[in-house]
């Protein structure tokens, strides 16, 4: 049985202000706590109803584990209907990000996207196309929020997220930036090349007029029908699909 403390914790870490402060984020589900335990995040505890004990047999013997009942399960999960498990892992140290690493291989920019679902589903599209580094604005929804790290499915246990001054650090990277804009170019008569970062703005307000002064190379999806516009989820799968396929040439 829980106790009323571990429930506030737990519960706590709904918010960005407890999981900065406690070091710590919730994910839910079998296969997306099973991503994390087999990563190199370090997990906390498992919390676990009794239908989910044939399965941990498949994770490590190290983590805490604790079997708790399913209503307690359901006063602590972030989810409408509960899954059998639950896990609190530790958020990393986030070091200074390396350029080198942004080398020879294409990355994510984002300028303050907003909605957890979209920035969950760029997240695993990333990790899909292979791209291993998400570079966000500091007012980018927070990885960790237990909305994205479900639309994630386990996928922000392999890509790297950082949050930075796009302004600052973009330019320091010395790589060709792209700017996904209205006014660019037709992305299928774009060259992208094998090493590049792609920003991505804002659902509703696009890329900043500030942070587009850093872009090299403005590029558009062309608009055959009448939408008005791209979800920007949607729209970055179309754009690491293009990058993909001119790498692979």
């Amino acid at each position: 049985m829980l106790s009323k403390s571990q429930i506030s914790l737990i519960t706590s870490l709904q918010h960005k202000k407890f999981r900065h402060q406690h070091n710590l984020f919730i994910v839910e589900g079998h296969k997306s706590v099973s991503e994390f335990a087999q990563s190199s995040y370090q997990l906390e505890a498992i919390y676990h109803t009794p239908e989910f004990a044939v399965k941990l047999l498949k994770l490590s013997n190290k983590i805490n584990f604790q079997e708790i009942s399913a209503a307690d399960m359901a006063r602590i999960t972030c989810l409408k209907t509960p899954t059998d498990v639950l896990a609190l892992v530790k958020i990393p140290v986030s070091p200074v990000l390396d350029y080198s690493l942004l080398k020879e291989k294409f990355s994510l920019a984002l300028d303050g996207v907003q909605d957890p679902g979209n920035m969950g589903t760029i997240i695993r599209t990333a990790d899909w196309f292979g791209i291993e580094h998400l570079i966000c604005s500091d007012d980018t929804v927070d990885a960790y929020n237990p909305k994205v790290v479900q639309a994630t499915m386990g996928s922000l246990a392999r890509v790297k997220v950082h949050y930075t001054d796009l302004l600052e650090t973009l330019p320091q990277s010395k790589l060709n930036i792209f700017g996904a804009l209205l006014n660019g170019t037709n992305i299928y008569n774009t060259t992208f090349g094998a090493e590049g970062i792609l920003i991505m703005g804002n659902e509703g307000n696009g890329i900043r007029p500030q942070v587009q002064e850093v872009i090299n190379t403005a590029v558009t999806i062309p608009q055959a029908g009448k939408a008005e516009s791209l979800n920007v989820a949607m729209a970055t799968a179309i754009f690491c699909s293009e990058i993909k396929r001119n790498t692979l040439k």
